[in-house]
């Protein structure tokens, strides 16, 4: 009997590890091809796009130019919603206005918080979403239209989204 269970082990043992070996590469290709669609989502069209750049407190960046003038940047942000980490692409203009924004990943519970992925309302209010205005959601006294149902989760985006303007500002603070 011990050897009969130690036989199916191994044997899906190996079968789990064949899998693993056949899906990393896919898996792989499909977060790098979810990671080019998302900074061309949140850029606007034109310049040069930089490799991954990092700095503290932010996960990655990138730099869109045409010559030596910056156009944009698209920066990588993670925070904490209600269901566990956030990951936001945020694209933000030199002058601290927010593009665009494309959720990379989230944990947030289907049906409520998920919706930061498919709710149009809550999507299309980060266009153009000027300097102007106040990165808090309404209930905070902010300018952000939370999700119904979901305001833990629209404040963590808001964060998200703020922890990237932040964070363009200090690069701007930096080249003067």
């Amino acid at each position: 009997m011990v050897l009969c269970l130690t036989g199916v082990c191994l044997v899906c043992a190996a079968i789990l590890g064949g899998v693993n070996a056949l899906t990393t590469n896919p898996i792989k290709e499909a977060a790098k091809k979810a990671l080019v669609e998302s900074i061309a989502k949140v850029l606007p069209e034109g310049g040069n796009l930089s490799d991954a750049q990092s700095a503290e407190g932010i996960d990655e960046y990138y730099v869109s130019s045409a010559d030596t003038t910056v156009l944009a940047y698209a920066v990588k942000s993670t925070t904490i919603g209600f269901g566990g980490p956030l990951t936001v692409m945020v694209g933000v203009l030199p002058d601290g206005t927010v593009y665009n924004t494309s959720v990379l990943a989230h944990s947030e519970t289907p049906g409520l918080g998920a919706k930061c992925t498919s709710d149009e309302g809550f999507m299309n209010q980060w266009k153009n979403f000027g300097p102007e205005k106040v990165l808090k959601v309404k209930k905070d006294g902010g300018d952000v239209d939370a999700i119904t149902a979901s305001t833990i989760t629209s404040r963590a985006y808001t964060v998200a989204v703020e922890q990237a303007v932040n964070f363009v500002k200090s690069l701007n603070k930096q080249e003067e």
